[in-house]
């Protein structure tokens, strides 16, 4: 099985489908010429050309509304935020039209288009360039929101976003592009709404999505040879829909639930998380929820500042062992 980064995951996704649907276009700032600010589009303006791979201008508000009425009208367009910081200059683009256009229609009108990007922390380009708002998209009914942890998923879950017939909000890492895993050349798909076991456990369940399951994966190794914890970790994948049943029957099997994202605390996925399963689980609990997010504050600019906001290794390993008491 090839051996691939998670950004020619990506690329791959993106390919496969617009060799398939003819209606599918890719379109951001610098995804041609330039090959991509993060070079996940390499390639393809040469392959496809202009008119199906696009680039714009500096303008999401314009662009992004560009991608929905053409998603509108029987096209498939993946766009490119260059930060998903800068979803919100198309808040009204995205959530008050997209999200709400088939409920609005009476089903008559179809938003097949997905946006996608990095969002997160821990690249040193401050505040305004280091948003993770999946919470605030997937508030929004007829919103789908994806958080991929690895290039596996990463194109399995991109290829079900490009044929779904709702807006999809997918959200990737910077700090994951040049990782490498094992992904099949043939075609494969992930449906969206589907959590996965990364490791299996009956200690403590630990919950997560996007670069934290990575760090959540070494917090349990290190709790398994220190300790001899043996600690389950699930990545949710899929935000909304979200795939409440793999949740509760880990939580019913290790009784314990340490929830981990990079978000902000307040209104934030785990949240929600940690709300499902007080109504749906209580009675399987040993100890209180415990969340392990970013610091509440603006993304930090200097680079040991910002690595003390976020999420670590060490943190899970500390916050799992609090959670066991």
């Amino acid at each position: 099985m090839p051996v691939i980064t998670y950004r020619e995951a990506l690329r791959h996704a993106m390919a496969e489908e617009l060799d398939r649907d003819p209606n599918v276009l890719i379109m951001g700032e610098e995804v041609g010429q330039f090959n991509g600010a993060y070079k996940v589009t390499e390639g393809l303006l040469a392959k496809y050309g202009e008119k199906r791979v696009i680039d714009t201008p500096i303008s999401e508000a314009g662009f992004i509304g560009l991608g929905i009425g053409a998603s509108m009208l029987g096209l498939r367009p993946v766009m490119e935020l260059m930060f998903f910081s800068f979803y919100s200059v198309a808040f009204d683009q995205i959530f008050n039209n997209a999200a709400n256009m088939r409920y609005m229609s009476g089903g008559l009108i179809n938003c097949p288009i997905v946006i996608r990007g990095p969002a997160n922390g821990g690249t040193n380009v401050g505040a305004t360039h280091s948003h993770t708002p999946e919470s605030i998209a997937a508030y929004h009914p007829g919103i789908k929101v994806v958080v991929p942890s690895n290039g596996y998923d990463a194109k399995g879950l991109l290829k079900s976003a490009i044929r779904d017939n709702d807006p999809v909000l997918f959200m990737e890492n910077t700090m994951l592009y040049g990782d490498t895993c094992e992904v099949p050349a043939e075609e494969y798909l992930i449906p969206l709404g589907s959590a996965k076991v990364m490791r299996e456990g009956t200690d403590l369940s630990i919950i997560g999505h996007g670069r934290t399951i990575q760090m959540a994966l070494k917090a349990a190794q290190t709790l398994e040879e220190k300790h001899g914890i043996k600690a389950e970790v699930i990545d949710l994948r899929s935000i909304r829909p979200l795939d409440e049943e793999t949740i509760l029957a880990s939580v019913r099997k290790t009784n314990r639930v340490l929830l981990v994202e990079e978000a902000k605390p307040f209104c934030s996925v785990s949240a929600m998380i940690a709300c499902i399963i007080q109504e749906k689980a209580f009675d399987h609990l040993d100890a209180p929820v415990r969340r392990l997010t970013s610091m509440d504050a603006p993304a930090i600019y200097c680079p040991p500042l910002e690595k003390e906001q976020l999420p670590t290794p060490q943190k899970i390993f500390t916050a799992a062992l609090e959670v066991l008491k």
